[in-house]
């Protein structure tokens, strides 16, 4: 299953947005407004206006909603949080071409804070993702000590781990010294 542009751009930011919480990883990633900025300019977050605290709380309030979407085993877990996420927009669908980026769909209405922003553009696109029958893409890390979330946009659906490179090395590398202890 492959989706559009927006809506894996979008996906990302939710994942991103998700990790920032210290149920992700054991520390605050958006602990200020400046963090908040930085997030928006990493995660190239269009339509923003100036950002404010009462931003940054909106948007750490939105993380645990969107956490439980990946948490969701089934699509009719899935499907009532998406619902009840979706229920809190303010939906404005308008096609856009903006950045270099062909045309595209932006959910958020014109002016939307960027609270509202994420919730209707990362709602959409995690309701893609459920309607797609692809829920089993939204997934918590295995490793045993991550609690990190991704999404599998892998063809084979493969992707364990949050970062190859960290989770998944640290993992191979330990079952090849459990393997050389065994046979030695």
């Amino acid at each position: 299953m492959t989706f559009s542009h927006d809506v894996q751009h979008s996906l990302g930011v939710v994942v991103d947005l998700v990790n920032t919480a210290p149920e992700s990883g054991g520390q605050e990633l958006l602990p200020d407004v400046d963090a908040l900025r930085a997030f928006v300019a990493d995660n190239t977050i269009s339509d923003v206006g100036p950002l404010t605290r009462t931003d940054l709380s909106n948007v750490q309030a939105l993380r645990p909603k969107f956490r439980d979407i990946f948490l969701a085993e089934r699509t009719d877990e899935a499907s009532p949080l998406v619902n009840d996420l979706l229920a809190k927009a303010r939906l404005c669908p308008r096609l856009t071409d903006h950045d270099g980026y062909d045309w595209h769909i932006h959910y958020f209405a014109p002016g939307a804070s960027l609270a509202e922003h994420l919730l209707t553009d990362g709602g959409m696109a995690l309701a893609f993702v459920v309607v797609a029958g692809e829920q089993e893409r939204l997934r918590v890390c295995d490793a045993p000590d991550c609690e990190r979330v991704l999404v599998d946009l892998s063809r084979n659906r493969s992707k364990r781990y949050c970062d190859s490179r960290t989770c998944g090395n640290r993992l191979h590398v330990a079952a090849y010294r459990e393997r050389r202890r065994a046979a030695g």
